[in-house]
């Protein structure tokens, strides 16, 4: 699996609707698991984003379905991180 960092943004309508933004993350969650990836953990943030998911899925086309999926029902803005965790950051290294 591929670890992704998801940095989001509510949109005007995600603000608008924020009441729903609990069941809305449930429902990511299990879009995420239908892709066949798991939302790791997530944080709600204060700064230059407004939420912050770790996600792991099979590829980069299957993130890519979720995201797009995701963004296209108005309610939040994602920008994305592919990650190495430390085993795969310290095998890089060592091979260079």
């Amino acid at each position: 699996m591929k670890t992704y960092i998801a940095l989001v943004n509510w949109t005007q309508k995600g603000i608008q609707e924020i009441k729903e933004s609990p069941p809305r993350l449930d429902k990511a969650k299990a879009i995420i698991a239908e892709a066949g990836g798991e939302m790791k953990s997530f944080y709600m943030t204060v700064g230059r984003y407004d939420m912050v998911a770790i996600i792991e899925a099979p590829d980069d086309a299957s993130y890519a379905r979720v995201m797009l999926s995701l963004g296209s029902k108005g309610g939040v803005r994602t920008d994305s991180l592919s990650a190495f965790p430390e085993d795969e950051y310290r095998k890089i290294i060592a091979e260079i």
